[in-house]
This record gives structure tokens, sequence and C-alpha cells, in this order.
């Protein structure tokens, strides 16, 4: 049941990125240059929805497959860490066109080059959890 409610909501998540656009290089390259507010409208709904969706699931305890309680801890801002590394997730979704939830998305549309962007962000991400503690943070 669990596997299947991930592979429900992972569809869900291919088709809504897909028909909204969300995947296309050139919608991503647009956004970038600040020719269009499509992909802003995209990101602003997303967080506007999830915001509200946070606030009812709290609202009425409504509780995780594990039976947790849904929530988060506000992590403390750090304004020169949260630059670089926004910055650095940016160009990356900039050069490539995707950011880490695409990957997916087009991997499943059949464009294989994009295992190449997913084992990169795999290293990557190893690479920052064997460096972390040398790290300033």
């Amino acid at each position: 049941m669990r596997l299947l409610s991930f592979f429900l909501v992972g569809t869900f998540f291919g088709i809504v990125m897909t028909k909204s656009e969300a995947v296309s290089w050139f919608r991503i390259h647009e956004m970038f240059r600040f020719e269009s507010f499509h992909m802003y409208g995209i990101i602003g709904s997303a967080v506007v929805l999830s915001a509200a969706i946070l606030w009812f699931v709290k609202k009425n305890g409504i509780k995780t497959l594990d039976g947790k309680d849904v929530g988060y801890t506000p992590m403390k801002l750090n304004y020169t860490r949260h630059i670089l590394a926004g910055s650095i997730f940016g160009l990356g979704w900039a050069l490539i066109g995707a950011c880490p939830g695409p990957i997916y998305v087009l991997l499943g549309q059949g464009y294989g080059i994009f295992l190449v962007v997913l084992l990169s962000a795999v290293v990557g991400a190893y690479a920052y959890g064997a460096t972390q503690k040398y790290l300033p943070h």
C-alpha cells in the first residue's frame, strides 16, 4: 500500500510538472533571463498551496503514514551560507535546466542523458556529506 501511494504521488507529480511546462528548458531559461512570469507563478503557487496544505494538516491533526505528527523545525538564517548555497543551486539549475525533482520526470520521459545529471547530483551530495564537518556552517 505504501509503495502504491508513492507511485501515485510520483505519477501525479510527473504529470503536473510536464503539463505546467516546469520541466521545459526553455521555460527555465526564460525565468533566469526575467523574460516570463510563468515559472515564478508555478513556484509561487506551489509555496502558497504547500503552506495551505500544511496548515490544514496541522489543524486537523492528520498524521504521516508512520503515524507521526506533520511539522517542521525552522532553520536559523545564515545569510552567507544560504546565499552561497542558493547561488550554487541556481547556477546548476540554470546550466542543466532542471532542479532535482524534474530530473526524475525527464528520465521518465526518456531523456537518458539526465542519468548523468542524476549521478552527478548523487556524487555531489555524497561529497558534501563527506566534507560537511570541515565546512563553515
